[in-house]
């Protein structure tokens, strides 16, 4: 692997264990994951449900754009790290549209007619919204900065990243923002001012699963959580998400 530094790290937010992550410092570049998970001894090292896979380099939109296409993440406590970690899970937890699992409660909220969806119509509101609901950016653990919100108003004026918003009649209630790229849509966050109003944001961009003309093949929530289990999502090897991806 030209040009891939490998260096042992802790979690800025967990230290005590050592992780061997590439170093993205004095010039080093992201690594093939498919290459840097068949080495053996990162495979001893970094066994780690997160997938810290790198760290170091720069927030820019060059980097951004070589990460996402390999599907990695910049993913870290910006007010307690000095420097960026990079994820890439070896098990993507996807959501297939065909496959979206409508549950009572949410079924209930749809057959009432209360919420419509628009596409990339609002995304400064969004990503803006899901950065600062809930006072999310006064913790110190908060991910989504200023910076990686300049950055990704860059990549919507680029193409390459979309929102989703959620109406209630004319109010901005819930949306979700991420990377679009080959037809798979790398979801980054979401809010809700609403009950339920993201999930059901979700729903129906499955229910008409295309952006910009192209079906989308997935979309990746990156981790499990509660809402998206319930929404029928489900773990694929990264392996499979870069086969979807490029196929």
């Amino acid at each position: 692997m030209q040009d891939v530094n490998l260096v042992f790290y802790n979690f800025c937010d967990q230290p005590g264990k050592e992780f061997l992550v590439c170093d993205l410092n004095f010039g080093g570049t992201f690594a093939d994951p498919l290459e840097l998970f068949s080495l053996e001894e990162y495979d001893i090292h970094n066994v780690n449900k997160r997938g810290f896979y790198a760290v170091g380099g720069n927030l820019d939109i060059k980097t951004l754009l070589a990460s996402y296409k390999w599907g990695i993440f910049p993913w870290y406590p910006y007010k307690l790290c000095d420097e960026i970690e990079w994820y890439c899970p070896r098990q993507r937890y996807v959501i297939f549209p065909e496959e979206i699992h409508v549950g009572h409660s949410l079924r209930n909220l749809l057959n009432k007619n209360r919420y419509h969806i628009t596409l990339n119509q609002a995304f400064r509101d969004v990503i803006h919204n899901c950065r600062n609901v809930d006072q999310r950016d006064s913790s110190n653990f908060s991910w989504l900065g200023e910076t990686i919100e300049k950055l990704f108003v860059e990549l919507n004026r680029m193409g390459y990243a979309k929102s989703v918003e959620v109406w209630d009649n004319d109010e901005l209630v819930g949306g979700f923002y991420g990377f679009w790229y080959k037809g798979v849509f790398q979801g980054e966050s979401m809010f809700s001012l609403s009950p339920s109003a993201s999930q059901i944001g979700l729903v129906l961009l499955c229910h008409n699963p295309y952006i910009d003309g192209e079906k989308i093949k997935l979309i990746d929530t990156q981790f499990e959580t509660p809402n998206f289990k319930h929404l029928g999502a489900e773990y694929i090897s990264y392996q499979q998400f870069r086969h979807i991806m490029n196929g």
